[in-house]
């Protein structure tokens, strides 16, 4: 399964960033990663919302340098979440 294959996200697990700043966001992205690794949830949802941009953009490159992640993408109904595949198997 891969994220293309996703429709339905309201039963995945949620990490909500409003009101956090860029450094906090950073910190809470790898450590939802981390809890969703040993959990074993392939995917799982980022709300970073809209507004200037600043913590969408953290997050993606937050995304990019984690090892555990596998792919991620906006979600095409809502340009205020990111959808995570991670690699649940010994990295």
């Amino acid at each position: 399964m891969n994220l293309s294959n996703i429709v339905f996200t309201d039963n995945l697990p949620k990490l909500d960033l409003h009101g956090v700043t860029k450094d906090i966001a950073r910190v809470m992205v790898n450590d939802f990663i981390n809890d969703n690794f040993k959990q074993k949830n392939e995917f799982f949802l980022i709300v970073h919302g809209i507004g200037s941009g600043i913590l969408k953009n953290e997050v993606l490159t937050t995304l990019k340098n984690n090892k555990k992640v596998i792919d991620y993408k906006i979600l095409y109904n809502n340009i205020g979440c990111t959808i995570v595949q991670i690699n649940i198997e010994k990295v």
